[in-house]
């Protein structure tokens, strides 16, 4: 048997059909083929002169079937048995920034209305009756205080993080610029994650996308709060990635390091609105310099033995090596949006997503006034929730449709037509899988990842060999 490269998207799209898929590894690893069971996302890396007796009657068949049924159940309770576990919750509709991308409509970021105190707190109550009837005793279901930008209404906000800071894991995903000190040293003292945004470490880059509504700078003030972070290990910073800065993926990595952000993420960008669309980066340019920019979170590695986790680059290794590992939920199908999580918005209306603000179709109800397993079951949320890459053409063919999940149904939706459509960046992640199989091959996979993040999970099938 003698596999050939697979058509992908630099040509069509990458090769698959019923039963096992041969997947070259490509630069360097000619010896070497990963075989994937597209269903199950069963996979083995094999030498290419044991192919044949792989697939010969033997142990390797023996052994795959006999857990088989193992790998299809874990596949259907990773897509199809989770129930919510965190929101993504807007205090406020307003940002003080305009950034390009950003998916939520700039009249409501500018014209919008804060959640008052009273209604925050009433959300919260909400929120922890239906959590404390739905997770598992001793688990702590996580709010992530989002945007719009969530410390425009900060006052609220910080009253609600130290009333409840017991009931939830909170995290905030913050622009950086309103940050004062003592909002810093609460948010540390009380352990919340904090996230930031910084697209290049150029100044004249990072302006291209993110500015304020008059279109100043908010470069320094960015800086100025990493700063006064550095050392904290529950941050982050998220890079979106665009054609006005993919060029500089080394750079930003190489920035990050040294600023010692523990997790970064390289998110190219989401085109859900024009704005965002108008920016998008090619998948074959934008891959090449994604990939480098992995290399030199490794180079750093080696040379100070302090790690920079790429978030979402890790979560695809992950979902490769564990599945029911994985910390993030938009590479599955159905994607985590009404099913792991869902959005409320600064007026209690409800979404299975935060990309889904703004597209009044998705609202599921109102957080004041419906029932959550209800607003669970609408339309809205059930469009989202029920989107399958079986149902998707060109995913339903694909070898890695379950280490990519055909993200995101918003841009797919609102780019490409329909939920039944493929996302925006097909090459960018069967590149990132090919990708991740060659750091696994090499036995690096580990250098890429959080440390202890297999510290739960366990092995259903190992082979070591033939």
């Amino acid at each position: 048997m003698t596999p050939t490269r697979p058509a992908s998207s630099r040509g069509i799209h990458f090769n698959s059909g019923t039963g096992f898929s041969l997947t070259p590894l490509d630069i360097g690893h000619d010896d070497y083929t990963a075989v994937v069971d597209p269903d199950t996302a069963f996979w083995a890396l094999l030498r290419k002169d044991k192919l044949a007796d792989a697939f010969a009657e033997g142990p390797f068949l023996d052994s795959y079937r006999a857990k088989a049924a193992d790998f299809a159940a874990e596949m259907n309770t990773l897509r199809f048995g989770l129930t919510p576990s965190c929101v993504y919750f807007n205090p406020t509709d307003r940002c003080n920034l305009n950034c390009s991308y950003c998916y939520i409509p700039d009249t409501l970021r500018r014209d919008g209305k804060h959640m008052s105190e009273a209604d925050l707190f009433r959300s919260l109550d909400i929120l922890k009756d239906y959590f404390a009837k739905t997770m598992p005793e001793g688990l702590k279901p996580q709010v992530i205080f989002h945007g719009a930008e969530p410390t425009m209404n900060r006052e609220a906000l910080f009253a609600a993080l130290a009333k409840y800071h017991e009931d939830f894991r909170f995290g905030i995903q913050t622009n950086g610029t309103l940050l004062e000190d003592d909002d810093i040293k609460f948010l540390v003292d009380h352990n919340i994650a904090v996230g930031l945004s910084l697209d290049s470490a150029a100044e004249m880059v990072a302006d291209r996308t993110r500015k304020t509504w008059a279109g100043r700078s908010v470069y320094a003030k960015v800086l100025e709060t990493m700063d006064k972070l550095r050392g904290y290990p529950n941050h982050s910073v998220i890079c979106t990635v665009t054609n006005q800065n993919m060029e500089e993926l080394v750079d930003i990595v190489d920035f990050f390091h040294d600023r010692e952000v523990p997790t970064c993420m390289l998110n190219p960008v989401r085109c859900t609105r024009e704005g965002a669309r108008e920016i998008k980066p090619t998948d074959h340019e934008m891959s090449a310099h994604y990939l480098r920019a992995m290399e030199r979170t490794h180079e750093l590695y080696q040379k100070t033995g302090r790690k920079l986790v790429v978030a979402n680059f890790a979560n695809i290794l992950i979902s490769i090596l564990a599945p029911q590992a994985r910390r993030l939920m938009c590479d599955i199908s159905p994607c985590g949006g009404g099913r792991a999580f869902f959005a409320v918005a600064a007026g209690g209306d409800m979404f299975p997503c935060s990309e889904f603000i703004g597209l009044p179709e998705f609202k599921g109800g109102n957080l004041f006034r419906d029932d959550i397993n209800e607003v669970l079951k609408t339309p809205g949320f059930r469009k989202v929730s029920e989107r399958k890459v079986e149902d998707i053409t060109p995913c339903n063919r694909c070898a890695v449709r379950h280490f990519c999940g055909s993200p995101c149904p918003a841009e797919a939706h609102e780019m490409n037509g329909g939920m039944d459509q493929p996302g925006a960046f097909c090459e960018l992640y069967e590149e990132q899988v090919r990708y991740a199989f060659r750091l696994i091959a090499d036995e690096r996979h580990e250098d890429f990842l959080w440390d202890n993040w297999d510290k739960d999970t366990r092995t259903t099938l190992e082979m070591l060999s033939l």
